[in-house]
């Protein structure tokens, strides 16, 4: 077996950790504690789109597939890390022309992770859960071309916050069926590299527009 090494890029979530402006926070609860009950067992009641997580078609198609209904190696593959920190502006849109530095990485079947440097930002802040960088539809569309399987991003979303800014990019990428991964964390030996191996498998909830997942790099060595 090859040396390999595992980067970790899901966010934590726990109990009212930050969520989407419009969603109730997450929480948890015991239903068994061991002192008392010889046991420890907890409830979490959370949207399925909440810390890092996937948006499957149905998330904004009707009749498009649900996160269930999508095969689990459209979830495991080769990803091109793009580095946006320092290029990208707070409540910007992401173009064509950003990415251009990667463009014969970026291929059929290929994942595409957008570090725009927000999941050092995570917070309460007004700053992280309305401006940050998102996918522009000219940048959807040119997925689309390209035949990705999959978008990541470290933001709340690969849509902005603001009117106009949020629907384009889901429509369009989930309409094509490229699944959306948001809330991404970055680890910064991992931002050395180009490309990775990137697993992001979701719970198997039928029926559902979305799920939490555990998302990670691997790096061969």
């Amino acid at each position: 077996m090859k040396n390999y090494k595992i980067y970790d890029m899901s966010q934590p979530t726990y109990h009212n950790c930050p969520a989407w402006p419009t969603f109730a926070y997450p929480q948890v609860t015991n239903e068994a504690v061991c002192g008392n009950d010889g046991f420890t067992a907890e409830r979490l009641n959370i949207n399925v789109h909440t810390g890092t997580h996937l948006d499957a078609p149905y998330h904004f198609c009707i009749g498009g597939k649900t996160i269930d209904e999508i095969t689990l190696d459209k979830f495991v593959g080769e990803a091109v890390i793009v580095e946006l920190e320092g290029i990208i502006n707070a409540k910007e849109g992401i173009a064509v022309e950003h990415l251009s530095a990667y463009e014969d990485l970026i291929g059929e079947d290929s994942i595409v992770l957008l570090h725009t440097g927000w999941d050092k930002k995570r917070s309460f802040s007004p700053e992280y859960y309305k401006d940050w960088p998102y996918v522009s539809r000219e940048l959807a569309e040119w997925f689309v071309e390209k035949k990705v399987k999959g978008v990541g991003i470290d933001g709340f979303s690969v849509g902005g916050w603001y009117e106009g800014t949020g629907v384009p990019a889901h429509e369009v990428l989930l309409s094509n069926e490229i699944w959306a991964l948001e809330e991404l964390n970055f680890p910064e030996e991992l931002l050395e590299h180009m490309t990775c191996i990137l697993s992001a498998v979701p719970l198997k909830l039928k029926g559902l527009s979305g799920s939490p997942t555990r998302a990670y790099a691997i790096i061969e060595e």
